[in-house]
């Protein structure tokens, strides 16, 4: 949403016919999963904008709640959506640590961490965290320890063996080159200090040109 726009957000929404309490779903800006749900007055909406870090209005403790605010875990605003009748707000944020009281990433950790494309962002979190493992423990740890040159190689090897299973037209070798390939891929953007959401960014440049 547009800055002008975010600056006028609180107007828009529909308070009456929510009885002045706004459904707030919170979605994470990298990943697109669904984190949480909360709920927010005018009050808490307008902290919300005023901080980029998300308040919510408590209706068990009657008072505004930022997120975060024990834990640390805070929630930094992105951007921000009204839905069609105006009435339900969608905040994309950029999480610090986890969002649920129960140490999970999402509130709902059971279904959107097996979505495909969460799945994919969690592995990449898990293979930029091997890169300070043991790498007599961790076979992504040992790529990260002896460098671009033997990662950038296997990038190589992998990307010949899925041409190769596409040309024999082996549909199950094409699958599992292709999920080596991107897994040796990844490793090769973290060892850059780079991230698939980079590399996203680019394409959406090009398609947007």
């Amino acid at each position: 949403m547009p800055s002008g726009e975010v600056s006028k957000l609180i107007d828009h929404v529909d308070w009456d016919k929510i009885a002045g309490q706004l459904p707030v779903i919170i979605q994470n800006y990298i990943t697109a999963e669904v984190l949480m749900f909360g709920v927010m007055t005018k009050e808490a909406l307008q902290k919300t904008l005023d901080d980029n870090i998300v308040t919510f209005y408590s209706r068990t403790k009657q008072r505004l709640w930022t997120k975060g605010e024990t834990s640390g875990d805070y929630l930094k605003a992105v951007d921000y959506a009204l839905d069609c009748d105006l009435d339900t707000l969608l905040i994309t944020v950029i999480p610090k640590g986890n969002t649920c009281h129960l140490g999970t990433k999402s509130c709902f950790s059971r279904i959107s961490s097996d979505l495909p494309w969460v799945f994919l962002s969690h592995l990449e979190e898990m293979l930029d965290e091997r890169k300070t493992a043991d790498p007599e423990t961790s076979y992504t740890a040992s790529l990260y320890a002896v460098g671009k040159k033997r990662i950038a190689q296997k990038v190589g090897e992998e990307g010949v063996e899925v041409a190769l299973a596409a040309m024999s037209e082996d549909k199950e070798e094409i699958l599992n080159e292709a999920a080596d390939l991107i897994y040796h891929t990844t490793v090769l953007l973290h060892d850059q200090d780079l991230s698939w959401a980079e590399v996203l960014e680019v394409l959406k440049k090009r398609h947007q040109g």
